[in-house]
């Protein structure tokens, strides 16, 4: 879909036959420069290790009810076999919000990231406007969303300057 729109705005662009200035950054690059980020995706991925070992030992728990009630099974009676199928029942779905809390849409991991993350690109966003505001660049692409970048002339490559407009030097 990205290269599709990226083929009609440069298809559009010629046909006009305005002069316009474009521009590319790779903000791959960009964040890889920055310490605060390559931080902040550490602090996440350990975050995301501890809790994916907490879910893993319930699920642990989980398997190894369900080991037991199905060796103990045939002595049970009807209403112990249906006590202990609860009993699992709820501890899956105990793991299962567990694991919604830390990895949902909304759980610990994304606010976790907003926190420490979307200021960083927030500040990159705002040092690329800058830049294209700066320079009239009438369209700053982005050559790390894909491969709808076939090439790309390093002359118009404009991270560095953003990383120098953060304070950052490569």
């Amino acid at each position: 879909m990205k290269k599709t729109i990226i083929t009609l705005i440069v298809a559009l662009i010629s046909i006009s036959g305005f002069a316009q200035k474009f521009a590319f950054v790779d903000t791959e690059y960009i964040l890889s420069n920055i310490p605060a980020y390559q931080s902040a995706q550490d602090q996440l991925d350990q975050l995301s290790v501890e809790w994916q070992k907490e879910i893993e030992g319930l699920y642990g728990d989980i398997d190894k009810l369900y080991k037991d009630y199905q060796a103990e099974k045939v002595l049970l009676t009807e209403e112990m076999k249906i006590k202990k199928e609860d009993e699992i029942i709820a501890k899956e779905k105990q793991a299962k919000d567990v694991q919604k809390k830390y990895f949902g849409k909304e759980g610990e991991l994304f606010k976790k990231r907003e926190e420490l993350v979307k200021p960083i690109q927030d500040d990159v966003f705002n040092a690329i406007k800058e830049i294209a505001q700066e320079g009239n660049y009438d369209a700053i692409f982005d050559t790390a969303s894909g491969a709808s970048m076939l090439y790309t002339n390093p002359k118009y490559d404009r991270s560095d300057e953003v990383l120098q407009k953060l304070g950052y030097k490569n």
